[in-house]
């Protein structure tokens, strides 16, 4: 961790010797994220509910998943960036270093201007709660925390499981970010709007549903499952099969050259 630390540092560093650059970039970051709220505020405003959840119950969900992803964007960027690694064959060189494979692609991209996108998640998180019938106590605040947190992970799973199938393809397959970069956008509401099948796709598979629906219906009060309110905790689950990917990647792993 404090090899990492450093590199976060470092970073920071490389970002602050163009401050107009990496300001500019995270307000780009911050409207682009704007627009999206404003588009999924103006359809609320419109038809006042969708599938039974209010404007301020959807700026939760909406919050959640933008949060969790613009954290994953920020700080696990290395493995959405990994396929450039493989294919110039910078990844070698990471092989003769005595350090850890997965830290070492984490610290290679670490992208600070995404937090434009967790600012403006903040404010819709904001508007959530303002708007929303929920009862704050310290275990539900406990349990909106646990769902960014859950959330970070799947997300960061996904990028993993991205950059472990780019050692078999050289190239990152889009169809995997139908999985990650999707999941933002259909993600704006509560996963049962979409039907059963979704919802047990999103829990069995991708489990987008143990961070988004579960401990959120918990949260609105619509459910007392303490199950339902500890459902993040099981997120860690995820990253088994993600990295049994990425050391049978790296097992089988060929320098594609330079």
């Amino acid at each position: 961790m404090k090899l990492y630390f450093h590199y976060l540092a470092m970073h920071l560093k490389t970002c602050m010797a163009h401050k107009k650059s990496f300001f500019l970039y995270a307000l780009g970051q911050f409207l682009t994220s704007c627009t999206e709220f404003a588009t999924l505020w103006l359809l609320l405003g419109r038809f006042e509910t969708v599938g039974g959840y209010t404007a301020g119950e959807c700026a939760i969900c909406f919050a959640v998943m933008v949060l969790s992803f613009s954290l994953m964007e920020c700080f696990f960027r290395g493995f959405d960036h990994f396929a450039g690694l493989v294919r110039n064959a910078d990844f070698d060189r990471m092989l003769v270093r005595p350090r850890g494979l997965v830290i070492q692609v984490l610290c290679h991209k670490i992208e600070f201007g995404r937090l434009g996108k967790l600012i403006q998640a903040l404010g819709a998180l904001a508007i959530g709660i303002a708007l929303s019938p929920v009862e704050w106590t310290l275990a539900r605040a406990g349990v909106l925390l646990m769902m960014i947190a859950g959330g970070t992970v799947v997300f960061a799973g996904l990028a993993w499981i991205y950059a472990g199938l780019c050692f078999f393809t050289l190239e990152g397959l889009e169809c995997v970010n139908v999985f990650l970069h999707g999941a933002r956008d259909f993600g704006k509401y509560p996963l049962d709007v979409y039907g059963r099948t979704l919802l047990k796709f999103c829990t069995c598979v991708v489990p987008y549903a143990l961070f988004q629906y579960y401990p959120l219906t918990y949260l609105l009060g619509r459910s007392n499952s303490a199950l339902r309110a500890v459902a993040p905790l099981f997120t860690p689950l995820f990253l088994i099969p993600c990295a049994l990917l990425w050391k049978a990647g790296v097992k089988k792993y060929k320098s594609a050259g330079s």
